[in-house]
């Protein structure tokens, strides 16, 4: 039983808490805030090394499936001697490894004797992939949002109403954001936790009779299901101007118009700083997160074509980018595959999770953005954010190409017309929500429809649906030049097709789940 009383600016409460023996790679919660501001980034990249070394050398010899995996691989773990080493391991994946090998052999000594938290996934085939974490990822987890919150406005010992928006089901987004909270709170942290999950008739009260009680109000959720609660809330007279809020978001990508729009609607005054984006996983937890820093690094990059270019690789689409604590979990981009080593109850080496982007070290990220006249630390200096940057490493991720549609063999990802959809004219109409369909017509030829959801009791008129595909075509020609060049050649042919649907109908827009943003044809 260890007691953790790190706070010395927070009253704590005088009861004891019963956390579980520290051991996220640092010796106490204190000793872990401690060293974010005292590490250089050379710190990092060596912790980063060093950890990954030493993860697989436990798991050639404890994991039973790694070291079937590795003797498949004709690859004796005594061969790889240092750091350098790793890059010759090979990449593991579902299919080559998860789902190769029974459940407990991937487990730390082939057992599933000790006290885990499952979690489950059904990815395209529908058959679950279960994943175990062990206490440690959970401690990891809290200590993340602890530091979101510290840098963000709200204030450490003021009472918080965290309301989790999450699904409370198999999945983890849900729990393990309960779980993070409920530890802060053991930390002494005033926070009060309400698990509504996805039920926005219970969330829509929670916000009208116990929201109020508090200083302040933590949001956390899926970003359309909680821009949803929102729009809903103020609809229903509900109001966020007499609490200090912060939204917390994860499971998918957004754009900085996406965080001002929901922002502005509940009063936040700076959205780097409490607008926040997590970069996780059922597989490993809690995996990065954005910073203010990162979200600053992002704005300047998309206000200069050359430098997003640079930093980002030339994609046009906005990708997340955050920051990630090497202990915890690191990052490596070969060939712009992401590939993620993390200790947990069931431990992952060198792991294909299915997104691609790249890694940057902060010296690296701020050497990169000099190259084009940038000061990334006299930008973070004006401001108002230097006291939470910390020289931690940078990992920027796309999602995935199944998250797009084709048309003509080109790539239309939903972003470019979430944006349109965020314009005042059409807010007041639509959720926000669509779905992609590549289609074929009559003549058999290719044709875009998209699928949007209507707003409770609204009907999208005829001119505002014109006005709205106009918009919608005139934004994919600006951000995509291979839709430009198409549309230059077929004309009206190249026009996506609109389709309106009635709110939460459930062929698209079923309530309680991920938005499908790209459907294929039945």
């Amino acid at each position: 039983m260890v007691l953790y009383n790190f706070m010395s600016s927070v009253k704590t409460t005088s009861h004891k808490t019963s956390a579980t023996a520290f051991k996220s790679g640092f010796s106490s919660p204190a000793n872990f805030f401690n060293t974010l501001r005292a590490f250089q980034g050379v710190d990092w990249s060596r912790a980063e090394k060093t950890h990954a070394h030493s993860l697989f050398k436990r798991m050639a010899l404890d994991v039973p499936a790694y070291r079937d995996f590795l003797r498949a691989n004709h690859l004796r773990h005594d061969a790889v001697r240092t750091t350098k080493d790793l890059a010759s391991v090979p990449v593991i994946t579902k299919k080559n490894y998860l789902w190769k090998n029974p459940f407990p052999d991937l487990l730390w000594h082939g057992s599933v004797q000790s006290p885990y938290v499952l979690t489950a996934t059904s990815g395209s085939t529908g058959k679950p992939t279960y994943f175990a974490r062990s206490p440690s990822i959970d401690e990891q987890s809290s200590l993340i949002h602890e530091l979101i919150f510290r840098s963000s406005s709200l204030k450490k010992n003021e009472s918080t109403l965290v309301i989790v928006c999450f699904g409370m089901g198999v999945w983890i987004g849900g729990v393990i954001t309960y779980q993070a909270f409920e530890l802060m709170g053991r930390r002494g942290y005033p926070v009060s936790i309400l698990t509504p999950g996805i039920n926005k008739a219970e969330i829509l009260k929670a916000l009208e009779n116990i929201a109020p009680q508090y200083k302040q109000i933590i949001l956390a959720g899926y970003p359309p299901f909680l821009k949803d609660v929102i729009d809903e809330a103020l609809a229903q007279g509900i109001r966020f101007d007499k609490n200090r809020t912060l939204l917390l978001f994860a499971a998918e990508a957004f754009t900085e118009h996406f965080r001002d729009y929901v922002a502005k609607r509940v009063g936040i005054k700076n959205p780097i700083t409490d607008a926040i984006n997590i970069y996780g996983s059922a597989d490993i937890g809690t995996m990065a997160f954005e910073t203010p820093f990162s979200i600053l690094a992002r704005r300047l990059a998309l206000s200069d074509k050359k430098l997003f270019a640079d930093v980002f690789g030339g994609i046009t689409k906005t990708p997340t980018f955050a920051q990630y604590i090497p202990q915890f979990v690191s990052f490596e981009a070969p060939n712009g595959e992401i590939l993620v080593s993390g200790d947990s109850a069931l431990p992952l080496l060198r792991y294909s999770i299915g997104d691609y982007g790249g890694v940057y070290t902060f010296n690296e990220l701020i050497e990169r953005y000099k190259t084009h006249g940038v000061d990334l630390l006299k930008e973070a200096q004006a401001a108002g954010i230097s006291d939470s940057v910390y020289k931690l490493p940078f990992v920027y991720v796309f999602e995935r190409i199944d998250l797009a549609t084709t048309i003509y063999g080109l790539q239309v990802y939903p972003e470019t017309i979430k944006e349109v959809l965020l314009n005042k004219s059409f807010v007041d109409c639509l959720t926000g929500k669509l779905t992609l369909i590549t289609k074929y017509d009559e003549n058999h030829d290719q044709y875009l429809e998209i699928n949007l959801e209507q707003k409770p009791k609204k009907d999208i008129a005829k001119v505002l649906a014109s006005e709205l595909l106009a918009e919608i075509i005139k934004n994919l020609r600006e951000k995509n030049s291979e839709f430009r060049e198409l549309s230059d050649f077929l004309g009206k042919r190249a026009e996506p097709r609109l389709v309106f649907w009635p709110y939460e109908d459930p062929l698209y827009f079923k309530p309680g789940i991920k938005q499908p943003w790209v459907a294929r044809p039945s």
